[in-house]
């Protein structure tokens, strides 16, 4: 390569972004905002890495991350596909993601958080160390709580070791940006905050499609009309989860279905029988009740 040129089509043929960014793409309905974030953070690390290879300097880009939303709206398979970029960019050494939660950092005594915190930190290194509902790892109110300790062996981590470890923190929005509001050191670190939305009924729809489709089921034209009624009333109530409470619906209709065919046990089934989910297994359900 010419010291004064560089190909960037070139460069972008030899990573494996573009195949990352479509399998995103393809794996991930709706979310228009999160990939178009994703896509920028792969083009600013590609043109910093072509800079490099120019020898252009500058500050090396912050990867450290924050992901906010709802569960099941995505977030540790963006994360995936992050650690992916990062990887085939040379970021990171090797490419793997860890997912961690309180209780994998925070020990219950004196002298506990510390290595438990440096065993995980260990692990991760050379990717990306996924840090899910981060906010619990501060209590103000509990004097003997270590998570401040944990904190602050991440925060050294992050500062010193950036070049071996790229730190995701994950969560709901409103607590994640208290977390942050009472961690000023914590917030600095982190170069790009992702919003991630909560799915529309159509795109949850949509989703609960794929997954049936993934399994060989398909719902019966009144069955769609039944889950597009359960999932308007669901989502109204407490602790709906996006995707991840879809896919459990989704189980209990195939449920529901297995023990409507075996209570007709002696007649003759047809294929037809077995893959379709009718609108009375949606219409069991206990949302339709209250």
């Amino acid at each position: 390569m010419s010291t004064n040129l560089v190909n960037l089509q070139e460069e972008y043929q030899k990573t494996e972004i573009a195949k990352i960014l479509n399998l995103l793409n393809e794996e991930l309905v709706g979310l228009v905002p999160v990939k178009s974030r994703i896509r920028e953070i792969a083009a600013l690390l590609l043109v910093d890495k072509l800079r490099k290879s120019l020898g252009i300097t500058s500050g090396s880009p912050g990867l450290h991350m924050s992901f906010t939303g709802s569960p099941g709206t995505g977030k540790t398979t963006v994360g995936l596909k992050m650690a992916d970029i990062l990887f085939q960019l040379g970021y990171i050494t090797k490419g793997h993601l860890l997912t961690v939660t309180r209780d994998d950092l925070v020990g219950q005594y004196i002298g506990h958080t510390a290595p438990k915190t440096k065993e995980v930190l260990k692990k991760a290194m050379g990717g990306v160390l996924f840090i899910d509902e981060a906010y619990y790892l501060y209590k103000p109110d509990n004097e003997r709580d270590y998570g401040s300790e944990a904190i602050e062996i991440l925060l050294q981590v992050m500062e010193n070791q950036r070049d071996e470890l790229v730190v995701i923190l994950a969560g709901y929005k409103e607590p994640m940006d208290k977390f942050y509001a009472s961690n000023p050191g914590l917030s600095s670190r982190i170069a790009n905050h992702i919003d991630f939305p909560d799915y529309t009924v159509d795109e949850l729809l949509k989703i609960s499609k794929l997954m049936l489709e993934d399994q060989q089921y398909q719902l019966t034209p009144e069955a769609e009309t039944a889950f597009i009624s359960y999932i308007e009333k669901r989502k109204e109530k407490p602790l709906f989860a996006n995707a991840r409470s879809i896919k459990n619906a989704l189980d209990r209709a195939r449920m529901r279905q297995a023990n409507r065919i075996f209570d007709s046990r002696g007649q003759v089934l047809t294929k037809r029988e077995l893959v379709n989910i009718e609108a009375e297994d949606i219409l069991q359900s206990t949302v339709f009740n209250s």
